[in-house]
């Protein structure tokens, strides 16, 4: 077990209480005050401060503003930083993350941009790529892009194709008209693929269970043990038709197993290889199996 605390420096800020790692490592798993804790900069640095880990959890929000977070270690109760512990062993523990969308239209390269915003897909302006694709979607998917179209970014590239777990999904911020451009939730480089994405009940159920099918239908002594799940807290009635609808799938779907876990306010766990912070996802550590 950890406890991760915030240290000024003289330049900047520093993450003090990373913990020792040994070679039968397997998962980090990290709750951290979204208050005091600056969780998005740690995931981005934890290939180098966790040696590449993986890394689940998510954020937790006191509900009175800051200072009003609790957190739990050991035996001690604490109001600031990150809690977490480093899970090994000889048995199998793997962290995956379903983030809730469906791929529509075709992968496209980024042909220009600046930082994040996108300028040109595939040599046109981005917005008129957007839409072009808006006019070939349903009448149904045309209103599920009205609040629930996001951008699905590779950050592989040497991969010889691109499945819909590759793609790192952000938000799509807003429409700049006046520069025909796209302005998203994260940084693009020239070269990066990108492709929209649609996110409702019925797309994301379809992840979860594709997330973990290579769990599914085993033999019950080859089954997972159990499963630990950080959601989105908007995913639970507002978005379901239940509140429970996650911890169900996921029971389900590895074939009775034990679930426990609890809603986020934004959700820590790896993507082709590299550690992120979501938001409406579902984050699963996978025990045995």
């Amino acid at each position: 077990s950890f406890h991760l605390e915030v240290m000024p420096t003289p330049d900047s800020i520093a993450v003090v209480g990373v913990p020792p790692l040994y070679s039968t490592d397997q998962v980090a798993i990290v709750l951290a005050d979204a208050y005091s804790f600056p969780v998005e900069g740690f995931v981005e640095q934890s290939a180098e401060s966790l040696s590449g880990l993986p890394v689940a959890g998510g954020l937790a929000v006191g509900g009175q503003g800051s200072g009003s977070t609790r957190l739990l270690i050991d035996d001690r109760v604490v109001q600031r930083g990150a809690v977490g512990l480093v899970l090994g062993g000889s048995d199998s523990i793997e962290a995956v993350v379903s983030q809730g969308c469906r791929p529509v239209g075709n992968p496209m390269t980024v042909t220009r941009c600046e930082g994040n915003v996108v300028f040109e897909l595939a040599g046109r302006p981005a917005l008129q790529r957007l839409e072009d694709l808006l006019r070939t979607l349903s009448a149904e998917d045309q209103a599920i892009a009205g609040t629930g179209l996001q951008i699905g970014v590779v950050h592989d590239e040497y991969a010889d194709e691109h499945q819909q777990g590759d793609f790192l999904i952000r938000g799509l911020v807003r429409v700049d008209s006046e520069r025909g451009a796209l302005v998203i939730a994260d940084d693009v480089a020239v070269g990066q693929t990108v492709s929209f994405q649609l996110r409702d009940a019925a797309a994301a159920t379809a992840d979860l269970q594709r997330t973990l099918a290579r769990w599914g239908g085993g033999p019950a002594p080859r089954r997972p043990a159990g499963a630990l799940l950080f959601s989105c807290n908007g995913r639970g009635e507002r978005f379901f038709a239940t509140s429970d609808h996650d911890a169900l799938a996921v029971r389900d779907q590895l074939g009775g197993a034990e679930v426990a876990g609890y809603f986020a306010a934004g959700e820590i766990g790896p993507v082709a290889g590299r550690n992120h912070l979501h938001g409406f996802s579902a984050s699963v550590v996978v025990f045995g199996g």
